[in-house]
């Protein structure tokens, strides 16, 4: 690009320009994109900053926490709680919704978080992230509580992630397609590097956690099983395997290049959908992956349209090129 294009110029052309998003949501944009900032400079630390290693504590989910989970976490919740865009806020590592504080103005948005996806890797120096989504809030409903978060996908207003990596990326929709900014550390901002991001509708990669195969359900198994044939099978190509074990990163780099990413439904929890999170995962990837003309199913429906039942709802995910996700959810329909 000629001309470097940052972040706040690109959200006031959207706004003023474009008319697609209102003032409060443009601010409330550059405001995580903050936080991300920060974040990203804890991240870039690591062993100098004294942030690698367990915390010794535990989620809502029972899982084990980073020291940079909950640096993550913390970051985000100082960094949106004053500035009136806000009524409240949910994150993957708190049991319930985070209500700004009456000392500050309350503002007409949700904001949900993951704080830091990919936690596993944070030790190992490989690429992690921050994924996010925001949500209008009902209408009519004075005093926010739990129910308000419980909307579909398809209400998003807007969604993205940080990926911490060699570069530190935000990638970003406000439903008018999908772009990208890389940190440009001398100058403080995040600059427009790749616009209308399209995943090209075939693949020859897919990215699954390989060790989990004897768990499967069958239209997963057949799937992955003719993949594996090459060139001999029925899909008459090579495909290869890619799993990073960091959502952030194996969705940045299906939109970059293609592919399909699967985290399934398994025998081992039968009577869990999924393992990741509906409202801090699926919603904001699907949403950004849609809009980057791919698809992202359950299996058996399109997820943005699932409506929760709880905030922490997990759900089965099978997202990114196109055609391969329509092959995968075909299977499920067979059964």
């Amino acid at each position: 690009m000629a001309q470097k294009i940052s972040l706040t110029r690109y959200l006031v052309e959207q706004q003023r320009v474009d008319g697609l998003i209102p003032s409060q949501l443009r601010l409330l944009l550059e405001v995580v994109a903050r936080a991300c900032k920060s974040i990203s400079q804890a991240v870039n630390k690591g062993a100098l900053g004294g942030v690698l290693g367990s915390a010794d504590s535990e989620n809502v989910q029972g899982e084990v926490q980073k020291k940079l989970d909950i640096i993550a976490n913390e970051v985000l919740i100082e960094a949106n709680e004053w500035g009136g865009h806000l009524a409240a806020m949910a994150s993957e590592e708190m049991d319930s919704i985070y209500l700004v504080p009456n000392r500050y103005p309350q503002g007409e948005y949700l904001l949900l978080f993951d704080p830091l996806d990919g936690s596993s890797n944070i030790d190992v120096n490989v690429s992690i992230g921050t994924i996010f989504s925001v949500l209008k809030k009902p209408e009519g409903s004075p005093a926010v509580t739990e129910k308000d978060f419980l909307q579909a996908g398809a209400r998003q207003v807007a969604a993205g992630y940080c990926v911490y990596g060699p570069q530190t990326t935000l990638v970003l929709t406000v439903g008018d397609g999908v772009s990208m900014f890389t940190l440009d550390r001398e100058q403080g901002s995040f600059v427009l590097t790749h616009e209308n991001v399209k995943i090209p509708e075939d693949t020859k990669e897919f990215a699954i956690n390989m060790s989990n195969m004897r768990h499967w359900d069958e239209p997963v198994r057949r799937y992955i099983d003719e993949c594996l044939l090459g060139q001999e099978g029925p899909r008459g190509k090579d495909f290869n395997m890619r799993w990073i074990a960091s959502m952030v990163a194996d969705v940045h780099r299906i939109l970059t290049r293609g592919g399909i990413f699967m985290y399934p439904w398994d025998k081992r929890e039968p009577n869990k959908p999924g393992k990741l999170r509906l409202m801090y995962e699926a919603n904001p990837m699907s949403w950004l992956v849609e809009q980057a003309g791919g698809a992202a199913t359950n299996g058996r429906q399109r997820i943005l349209d699932i409506q929760p039942g709880q905030l922490h709802e997990r759900v089965s995910v099978i997202l990114g090129s196109k055609n391969e996700v329509e092959r995968v959810t075909s299977y499920h329909s067979k059964l």
